[in-house]
Parts: C-alpha cells; structure tokens; sequence
C-alpha cells in the first residue's frame, strides 16, 4: 500500500474524505492524494516565491471538463496558504459574476478571501490584523505611549495614509472607508464598524449613514474594483500576508453570453493582465481556468486579439514536454494508471481513521481498485479525464464505508457498480451517452 502522509490530523482526514463522499472537491487537503501534479511544484514554488517577495505572477490553466482545473486550483492554494498567501476562488458566470462587472468579481473575492487562520470571510479578520500590526509599529518606534490614545490614534492614521499613499492617488474612497471603520472600532460602534466593512468588501446597500460617518459615497463600481484590490493587497502585505491568490474560475462560460457581453469581459481580463505587467499588484498571483475552446475558438479568447497573444502558448508538441512555466498550463486530465494511483491514495488515506483498516487492506486491494477504475470508466463511455469525481464518490461511499461497517461485506461478491443518471454532473451524463442506469458487475 502506498504510506499515508504522517501526522494527519483527524479533522483534516474527514474533511477530506467526507467531501469525497458527497462528489466534491476538498476544500483542503489536496496534497494528500494528489495524482500528477509533481511536474508543476517547483515552477509554482517559484511563482508562489516571486509574489511573496513583491512581484505578480500569472497563469491560465488549460483542461476540458472533468481533466481537475478545479482540484488543480485548490491544490495551488494550499499551497499558497502555506507560504503566508491569502486566497480566493471565484466562479465565474453570467448571472453571479459577469467578469466584465469588476465590482462583482471584487466583492466575490472578499466574500470568499481566506487564510490559513481565518475561513471565509476573512476581510473582518485581515483589517484587524492590519490595523494591529500598524499599531505595533508606531508604538515600537518608542515616540508614542501606549497610554495616550488621541496621540496613537494620530500616529497611526498618519502611518495608514503613508502606507496607502499609492491607492489613495487613484482610489481616496478606500483609504477613507478604513479610517472611518477604524474610528467606529475605537468608539465600540458595531452597526457602523460592520457596514463600512461590507462597503470595503464591495457590498451594496450599505446604510447611507454609515457611509456619510466616512466620508463616502454611493457603491463600488467597475473603475474603483481595481484600485480597492490594489488597497487590499497593500492591507494584507502589511498585516503579514505577503500576497494574495485570486483564481478566476470556469472563465470558459464567457462563451455563452451574449456578443457585447462577451467583449467587455475579455476586455476586462485584457485590462487585468496589463495592470499585472504594469506592476499596478505587488503580491497578485492571478490564476484563470477554462476549456482549449476558450483559449482557442472564437467564441473565447481569439476574439480579442490582444488577449490571445498574452495567453499564446505552443501546444503542438507532446503534452510530456510542456513547460511548466508557461503561461497556459495544460491539464491533460487521468489514464487509468493514475486513476488507480488516485484509488490508492484515497483507499490509504481512508484506512488512517477506519474503524477496521485491515479489512479495508485485504479487500479493497490494488487489483479491486484498477477494476472499480475501469468499470466506472466504461459506465462513462471509456472517458478516463470525466471519471475521478465518480470514480472517488463510488469508492468511499459504496465499497469503503460498507467494508468498514459490515464485517460480511465483499465488494467482489455483494457489490455490482450501478450509475444513475441522477447522481451525474452534466459532463459525465454526455461522456454515458444518454444509457439508462448502468450496471457493471465487477469480476
């Protein structure tokens, strides 16, 4: 059997493993059965590094449905977490977050930025933490006491406004609405210390009378997103975050929207990546993912040529010699070795809490695994890159839960794979190809 990472923690476990039972991806946890993503560690390191140390990096990660973006995405932010980084994943889509609407991708972004010690959202958390590390400073230069608050709360505005100088140039409303949050704090006013929260976080129909309190106005709009993101990454640098993590995800929907639309948010990412190149966001390490018919097909990303050539990347040789440096990563998705490696991982991982691990050992051994990896696989049509998210929610939920549990259960004798098409995504019903349920029995 392949060895469990040691020293995982109970809860991390079940995290882990709980998600995999509903059909999800992890939220956390990633690094403990991760399958083919070695190649792109060291590269990502040295991203992870460069943003740490005040530079931006970027990458769009390339993969038809079901080849892992998503699970590629949160293993990239454990990762970043681990190194200081906040993060934030955002979904984008029509409805919820039109990517031409940066005011919405911006409020997304607060309501789901997390750290390794805060869980969404940890806007509330980061301000604190910021206004407390300023705090610390004017008090270690010794020219402040402790005890004479209308000086240091002086001293400390004089040094947020030095340290938001560049973000204030552009974008005064948010060094404004920080002061204002910081006086409500002082003065234990709760109602407006929340509200002008929510107003940094980019949230509408905040009270008019806590926005007056702070001197601004109105609500966020598309112009301002940008220069609230500059202002955040100045927050979290300062506070002990040196970066920050934003992956944009499923940007591939932008091929379904109306024409206009469709333009103005490839503008939009247009803009993004010059401002990235123009050194506008030390500390931004933006990462996109979507389908080859985004990045190539003229319902995507070839629609506005200047976007394609930022994302231009040669594919014409052998996936094997990718560069992992490039600017589009491509994801070529799972064999059926990997997929029972991936098995393996999680069959391991499972057995760390069980109840009874060495039933789990004998039973569900390597050769029951490759066979589980194949029966789904030919429930899907033979498509291998759609198959991990079912291949995973069969294994914990049907065969491993109930070999931990009934001591007379044989997954070779009592169990026959069975799909409906209910518990299907949109993908892995297109990949069975309009069968009814589907009944394997595994030899």
């Amino acid at each position: 059997m392949t060895a469990t990472p040691p020293q995982v923690s109970p809860a991390r476990r079940r995290e882990v493993v709980d998600a995999l039972r509903r059909g999800t991806v992890p939220q956390a946890g990633l690094d403990l059965f991760a399958v083919g993503l070695t190649r792109f560690e060291t590269a990502l390191h040295d991203d992870i590094a460069t943003v740490a140390g005040g530079g931006a990096a970027f990458h769009a990660v390339r993969g038809e449905y079901g080849s892992g973006k998503t699970f590629f995405a949160r293993w990239l932010a454990e990762r970043a977490k681990r190194a200081g980084l906040a993060t934030a994943e955002v979904q984008i889509s029509e409805t919820e977050t039109p990517l031409h609407k940066l005011e919405t991708v911006y409020r997304r972004l607060t309501e789901r930025l997390t750290t390794a010690t805060h869980q969404p959202s940890a806007l509330r958390a980061v301000v604190d933490s910021w206004f407390y590390a300023l705090e610390e400073e004017v008090l270690a230069a010794g020219t402040v006491s402790e005890d004479d608050e209308e000086v240091l709360t002086k001293a400390v505005d004089e040094l947020m406004e030095r340290r938001l100088a560049e973000v204030s140039r552009t974008t005064p409303a948010f060094s404004a609405a920080l002061r204002g949050y910081r006086r409500a704090v002082m003065s234990r006013d709760g109602a407006t210390a929340e509200a002008l929260i929510a107003w940094l976080g980019g949230q509408k129909s905040v009270a008019t009378a806590a926005r007056r309190t702070a001197g601004v106005r109105g609500d966020l709009d598309h112009f301002a997103a940008l220069g609230f993101l500059q202002g955040l990454l100045t927050v979290l640098r300062d506070c002990g975050h040196p970066g920050l993590l934003l992956v944009l995800d499923e940007i591939e929907t932008l091929q379904r929207v109306r024409g206009d639309v469709r333009e103005k948010a490839l503008n939009a990412l247009r803009q993004l990546l010059d401002e990235i190149d123009a050194g506008r966001f030390p500390g931004l390490f933006l990462v996109i993912t979507g389908t080859p018919a985004f990045y190539d097909g003229q319902q995507g990303a070839q629609r506005l040529p200047p976007l394609a050539q930022r994302l231009a990347t040669d594919f014409t040789t052998d996936a094997r010699f990718d560069s992992p440096r490039a600017v589009q990563l491509r994801l070529p998705g799972f064999d059926l070795a990997q997929l029972g490696e991936l098995g393996r991982n999680v069959r391991d991982l499972y057995a760390g809490a069980a109840h009874h691990p060495s039933r789990i050992a004998e039973r569900v051994d390597d050769d029951y695994l490759s066979e589980l990896a194949t029966a789904v696989t030919g429930g899907l049509g033979g498509k291998v890159g759609v198959a991990p998210r079912l291949f995973l929610r069969k294994l914990v939920a049907d065969v491993l839960d109930r070999v931990d549990e009934h001591e007379e259960f044989e997954p070779r004798r009592h169990y026959a794979l069975t799909v409906s098409r209910a518990e299907l995504n949109d993908v892995e019903r297109n990949a069975a190809a309009g069968a009814d349920d589907i009944e394997l029995d595994l030899p």
